[in-house]
């Protein structure tokens, strides 16, 4: 993240946005058919472009604030893309729209403790050979993923007071706010009361958090991001809303389990940032993946499922949030040798390819359950 060019705009950034309000502008007034393929077609272009202008504009703010709060800033980015895709879903009346929320949650925290960590630890592995972070921010991380994680997407599977994998709506409203408060809890810990947890060290010491942050972008290249920064969101949402209805239909004719939907969302939203995990990594910045990554999966959950679970309450929609048993195995199984692979503080190529092989099963269960 640290390693891209944040001197100046790139044209990209900004034309992919105002390309897609003028299409935007062209369908939402009827001009365009909104049914047609070739509409669709450019629509989904243009979402995947205003998704990478979003991501570089909260990467250049992120490179301006510096570590711990670049990480965080990629994360709530990433988090506001995901719960836009899956609230429009949720409300329409697509096929498994209930399931939608759970799916893409899961589907987002194996991709990122999984895929995008698994390429960082091998081809920095590759690299590097070894590469060391600070343990303290993999284990506060860990803890917090493991209880949301368990809490949302496990015990739904066994309370009494809701349908099968639901649960009621004062529990869903309750389970909502301890996300929140938990993943607010985690935030002000790696910001302010333990930010030197989540920096680099070099030379076996721990370093300082401003003078790692280095050199930011200017005033005026920051000033041009944050302005395009919620414009692209606001983009991001408007595309998805006119997607969210043949997404689910393509897939639902591709004969492929409703599963897959959020397979799509989730590996759509992390992808720029799972590109920036790898660059940090392959620049021997693993502390940078380690927080991208784990704040990815932590945002996923701690701010998605109050959003959904308010959503689903005063909307009257239901929410399965339950696992079925084979994504429970595949959920048990990361977290547990994630606590092994980041419980040292070093990693190789091994502990990288271990990771890709769980996500390789993942992949495979979710096309052929």
């Amino acid at each position: 993240m640290s390693h891209a060019n944040h001197g100046s705009i790139p044209r990209w950034s900004w034309l992919v946005p105002v390309a897609a309000a003028f299409i935007l502008a062209l369908v939402l007034t009827g001009v365009l058919p909104e049914d047609s393929g070739a509409v669709l077609g450019l629509v989904s272009v243009l979402l995947g472009g205003a998704v990478f202008a979003s991501v570089h504009h909260a990467e250049v703010l992120a490179a301006r604030v510096g570590e711990p709060f670049g990480s965080i800033i990629l994360a709530v980015c990433v988090t506001v893309i995901e719960v836009a895709l899956i609230v429009s879903i949720m409300l329409s009346d697509a096929e498994g729209n209930e399931e939608v929320a759970r799916d893409t949650v899961f589907s987002a925290i194996m991709i990122v403790l999984n895929g995008v960590i698994g390429f960082c630890m091998v081809f920095g592995g590759q690299r590097h050979h070894e590469q060391s972070f600070q343990l303290s921010a993999a284990s506060a991380s860990l803890a917090v993923l493991g209880t949301l994680a368990t809490v949302s997407l496990v015990l739904p599977n066994f309370v009494l007071a809701g349908g099968q994998g639901q649960f009621s709506i004062l529990q869903l409203l309750v389970i909502g706010a301890v996300s929140l408060g938990l993943y607010a809890t985690f935030v002000f810990v790696q910001t302010v009361r333990h930010r030197d947890y989540f920096m680099e060290v070099r030379s076996g010491e721990m370093a300082d958090p401003d003078e790692t942050a280095g050199e930011g972008p200017s005033k005026t290249v920051t000033l041009v991001s944050a302005v395009l920064l919620p414009v692209a969101l606001l983009i991001v949402i408007l595309l998805a809303k006119i997607l969210s209805y043949p997404l689910d239909t393509a897939v639902a004719h591709a004969g492929l389990p409703q599963a897959v939907v959020g397979v799509v969302i989730a590996a759509v939203v992390l992808l720029p940032e799972g590109i920036a995990s790898v660059r940090a990594a392959l620049h021997n910045q693993l502390q940078n993946s380690i927080n991208l990554v784990l704040g990815s999966a932590l945002a996923s959950i701690g701010m998605t499922i109050p959003v959904v679970a308010a959503v689903s309450a005063i909307m009257g929609k239901p929410l399965v949030l339950g696992l079925v048993p084979e994504d429970i195995v595949l959920l048990v199984l990361t977290l547990f040798v994630s606590t092994l692979t980041l419980g040292t503080g070093r990693t190789t190529i091994l502990h990288g390819v271990v990771h890709l092989g769980i996500f390789a099963v993942f992949l495979l269960l979710s096309a052929i359950p």
